[in-house]
């Protein structure tokens, strides 16, 4: 089973989705405004895969 909860994104503010897989005991936060990914073990909390895309600054 899936359960997704609509978040803002911890890297840029926007919003994004949190998916829960129960199944695989996973969960993955994303963003598509900035292309933010974190999977994580819901048991653990360990990291599985992360991407999270620097923001440039303003000038």
């Amino acid at each position: 089973m899936q359960t997704v909860q609509k978040i803002r994104c911890p890297n840029c503010g926007n919003h994004g989705e949190r998916h829960y897989l129960s199944i695989s005991k996973l969960i993955s936060t994303q963003c598509h405004a900035c292309d933010y990914l974190m999977v994580t073990c819901s048991q653990t909390g360990k990291v599985i895969e992360a991407y999270a895309p620097g923001r440039y600054a303003r000038r």
